[in-house]
């Protein structure tokens, strides 16, 4: 048999989850969002996703942009870095998937 208090933090657990797929972004998704926009102008594609649960301390960026055209993909996570270096102090993790665009 379950405890009360368990179930009911399974449940609050669970329904965070609910929550988080039927909301839309995340405010650290937003803010990230916003900063990346500002500093790539160019980008064809952008995807920030919070992927640890919501809590804000890890995210997984997608961006392609003509701004990476002739850099190594090295130096193209720098920028990523460079626009985000305030964000990334309060940040655990931080993946980081860069393109240039094929068309």
């Amino acid at each position: 048999m379950i405890s009360v208090s368990r179930f009911l933090r399974i449940n609050q657990v669970l329904s965070g989850q609910v929550l988080r797929c039927m909301s839309s972004q995340t405010d650290g998704e937003v803010r990230i969002t916003h900063i990346l926009k500002e500093k790539f102008p160019l980008a064809s594609s952008l995807k920030v996703v919070d992927i640890s649960g919501g809590c804000g301390a890890m995210y997984e960026i997608h961006i392609e942009s003509n701004e990476f055209k002739g850099k190594r993909t090295i130096q193209q996570h720098q920028l990523v870095n460079q626009a985000l270096k305030d964000e990334i102090q309060g940040m655990h993790g931080l993946r980081i998937f860069t393109d240039v665009p094929k068309h």
